[in-house]
């Protein structure tokens, strides 16, 4: 195993020390002044989809404790906090009618944390699609939602912009495509490559269309979200070159080639034949709309291995609770690399974290794991940072345990341990040490 490090990294002055949520996981109140039903809400009523058979019409309960959990950041020393709005929350149908309890609630997080200091950076879109789109139009496998998804991204940032820090149109829609139409992990539950990758090119339209409605209205800076978990070849040969190559570009270059080169891949094109997406005249020219800033999700690399396919990562630091692979390292080669090849605009770390198997212990939860790996992984963030990165902050996944969508209530990611029958908040050993850091770093000269 490598030495630990001990001292803390060195970081910008105005870097951003945050921590994130989405509002399926934690918010509850599924049925609670006049929201409507997400993909979730069904995906989680169908038996054998959710894990551990748990339900998110609860979860952290944060839309009746959202003060008490505003309060948790400010004890944290937290710049920034960033969350996602429920479209179905706002919008029961995800067209027509808005959901004036559902603006008031958002009204009141966002006071609260403008109150407390705390930058409000806002996602329209972490998976929660509107029940009545899905059996209406089909979801994200109709092009009619790219409109509609303008118009609740102009709602959102004629209403609450001049208070946003950031508004990112969706998170991580790989997740939303392959995972949700794909292989059918997620809600919506579907298996078919061919709407899979079709899916992915509606989402990237209507990041366009967003990003545009958006400009009209709004100057708050603008962005996206993606996941990168970036490949690597287990052995040193060509085949395994060639795999992590072509794995590289079904998650990383899929999305970041249209945003900022204006076109897909070749190589995935080619293999994907005739289950390519469907593209017209004049999409890449709306899907390449300037950006403001980029959000990176990071937890762990794609170890591809052509002789075993699905072997277990080496591990030398261990694995997370959810069986994925501690490897910080590639966290600032990826850095590096995304940002020697795109050139994009601020970079920040939208999501990072693990999650690790927490009991409370006499009143304590001890989570050194957490620890270690949110020491390694700003290390990591620094040294990019150095290689010439433009990296502006970091957010840590996730401030609460919370219903870890396929996996339920099982997995916890949070700073804070959440019981879910008593709903107490309860601080762990890692939210200490990273308030402490983010105390430190506050104190450099």
């Amino acid at each position: 195993m490598s030495q630990t490090p001990v001292s803390d990294p060195t970081f910008p002055p105005h870097f951003l020390w945050g921590a994130a949520t989405s509002a399926q996981q934690i918010e509850g109140a599924a049925l609670v002044d006049g929201r409507g039903l997400s993909i979730w809400d069904a995906f989680c009523d169908t038996p054998g989809k959710i894990k551990d058979g748990t339900h998110a019409r609860v979860a952290c309960d944060h839309y009746h404790r959202y003060a008490e959990d505003v309060d948790l950041m400010r004890w944290l020393g937290l710049g920034a906090y960033r969350f996602s709005f429920s479209w179905p929350r706002l919008q029961p149908l995800g067209r027509g009618a808005w959901n004036e309890a559902g603006f008031a609630f958002y009204d009141r997080l966002i006071d609260r944390l403008l109150a407390a200091g705390i930058k409000p950076h806002a996602t329209l879109y972490h998976w929660d699609l509107p029940l009545a789109l899905q059996a209406g139009i089909g979801g994200w496998l109709s092009r009619d939602i790219v409109p509609l998804f303008a118009d609740y991204a102009a709602e959102v940032a004629r209403r609450f912009g001049d208070r946003l820090a950031a508004i990112a149109t969706h998170n991580e829609p790989w997740c939303t495509a392959t995972l949700g139409y794909q292989t059918g992990q997620f809600a919506p539950g579907h298996r078919s490559r061919a709407e899979a990758s079709q899916v992915s090119h509606h989402l990237l339209l209507s990041h366009g269309a967003a990003t545009q409605a958006m400009r009209a209205v709004t100057r708050a800076p603008l962005g996206i979200v993606l996941n990168h978990t970036p490949p690597f070849p287990a052995e040193p040969i060509e085949a395994d070159r060639r795999a992590a190559r072509l794995a590289d570009g079904t998650s990383v270059r899929w999305y970041m080639d249209p945003l900022f080169l204006g076109g897909y891949p070749s190589d995935v094109l080619e293999h994907l034949g005739a289950d390519a997406p469907r593209v017209r005249d004049g999409d890449f020219a709306l899907v390449q709309q300037p950006l403001d800033f980029l959000g990176i999700n990071f937890y762990t690399r794609d170890y591809v291995s052509t002789k075993t396919p699905g072997a277990s990562a080496p591990g030398p630091l261990g694995f997370t609770d959810m069986g994925w692979e501690i490897y910080p390292q590639a966290l600032t080669q990826h850095l590096v690399r995304i940002s020697r090849e795109y050139l994009p605009p601020t970079i920040y770390i939208t999501e990072n974290g693990m999650a690790n198997a927490d009991r409370l212990v006499d009143g304590r939860v001890p989570d050194p794991e957490r620890i270690e790996y949110l020491r390694r992984h700003l290390h990591a963030v620094a040294r990019a940072i150095e290689l010439g990165a433009d990296v502006a902050g970091y957010f840590y996944w996730s401030l609460l345990d919370n219903f870890e969508w396929d996996s339920g209530h099982a997995k916890r990611f949070g700073l804070f341990h959440v019981d879910y029958d008593s709903q107490v908040r309860t601080a762990k050993d890692s939210a200490t040490w990273y308030r402490e850091f983010i105390a430190r770093q506050a104190s450099r000269p």
